[in-house]
């Protein structure tokens, strides 16, 4: 299998299946000298896992109707690249073990191709696959992009970069105001309270439905230099299509005003400047001609309903023949919550990425 590896210069490579003994990364280009928070890698990765637990402002759990009730450690083990709280400039490998594996839960399906799941691509493909759970399509594998994330926004700190994302929409329901303060405060990671609350009983009654939701990820990212990105194939916005889209369960991205452009016109959609220089408005969402402007990167992700629902749905078996399909076992209702620290990660990645190629483009006497 090709294509497990992104990035050019600060380079990630990640491997494991989700019921396999376990997952990880490794890490080739960090530069050596980083501080090596494992606390801050365990955090991020506690906020994706499975079963997370979220608190209120009083501390006591908020419960989420979203996400899986499998449960996971999901403990980072550093086994390389790091040495006395520093990296070394060595690869870094990463270890996620898998420890609530319910294979189980899959061989009553395991000739049948779910809808909505690579089931089907991955047998036409390889002529055989990982039923349980999905294997190396599963969710799961992001886990490994979280661990490399959290190490990309150690460099990202250092100069100066700040990367948010948080539930914009869900189940059908959207943010009206948008308040970073407000997005680990509630289930959806929505950066508006009220709509989370709303968001929160609309996927309550699809659970209860055996029914699931999709929703739209909006991605900031604040403190980006102007002159990142690499014309003409490698614009910015074309390596942050790739890193999103390479997630699962994303099926679509625009950036600034997206598709609403469209409609616009020139006179509307461009940004005025001023000395400074200073953007008046941001409808490019940071990027012009592939290149960072010195402004705020702004993108939102599109997030598929979770295909693994609980009503009955017609499909074929390995054979060909055609069936019906129920499946069981512990699945997320919306993906929202839980995918927005994946979208930080593969953004991060990508900006610490371009960032280390950025320092090739130009002399230093050329950058005075």
């Amino acid at each position: 299998m090709a294509g497990n590896t992104f990035g050019s210069v600060f380079r990630v490579t990640t491997f494991g299946e989700s019921h396999g003994e376990g997952l990880g990364c490794i890490i080739d280009g960090c530069p050596a000298g980083l501080d090596i928070d494992t606390d801050f890698i365990q955090s991020e990765l506690d906020r994706r896992k499975p079963g997370a637990k979220q608190k209120d402002s009083d501390g006591k759990e908020i419960f989420n109707a979203a996400v899986t009730a499998r449960s996971e450690a999901d403990k980072a083990e550093i086994l390389s690249g790091v040495f006395e709280g520093k990296s070394t400039g060595t690869p870094i490998a990463i270890l996620i073990r898998n420890t609530s594996q319910h294979s189980k839960d899959y061989s009553s399906i395991k000739d049948t191709f779910r809808p909505g799941h690579a089931d089907f691509t991955y047998h036409e493909k390889y002529g055989l696959r990982d039923y349980r759970g999905g294997g190396r399509s599963s969710g799961r594998e992001t886990a490994a992009r979280v661990a490399a994330g959290a190490v990309a926004q150690f460099f990202l700190k250092q100069n100066g970069i700040f990367v948010k994302a948080y539930t914009l929409r869900a189940a059908g329901i959207s943010c009206e105001t948008i308040d970073f303060n407000e997005i680990e405060k509630n289930p959806l990671r929505a950066a508006d309270s009220k709509a989370a609350s709303l968001m929160q009983e609309k996927i309550a009654e699809l659970r209860e439905q055996g029914n699931s939701a999709g929703g739209i990820i909006e991605c900031v990212a604040k403190g980006v230099p102007a002159g990142l990105g690499e014309p003409v194939f490698d614009k910015i916005d074309a390596v942050l299509a790739q890193a999103v889209l390479s997630i699962g369960a994303v099926k679509g991205i625009e950036f600034g005003d997206g598709f609403g452009a469209a409609d616009s016109t020139g006179k509307e959609n461009n940004d005025a400047m001023r000395k400074g220089p200073v953007f008046k408005t941001n409808h490019a969402g940071g990027i012009l001609g592939g290149i960072t402007r010195g402004d705020d990167i702004i993108f939102r992700a599109a997030v598929k309903p979770v295909p693994s629902i609980y009503t009955k749905q017609q499909s074929i078996d390995t054979n060909g023949s055609e069936c019906d399909i129920a499946i069981e076992g512990r699945h997320d209702i919306c993906l929202c919550p839980r995918i927005v620290p994946v979208i930080e990660a593969m953004t991060s990645i990508t900006l610490a990425d371009m960032i280390l190629r950025n320092r090739a483009a130009k002399t230093q006497a050329a950058s005075k």
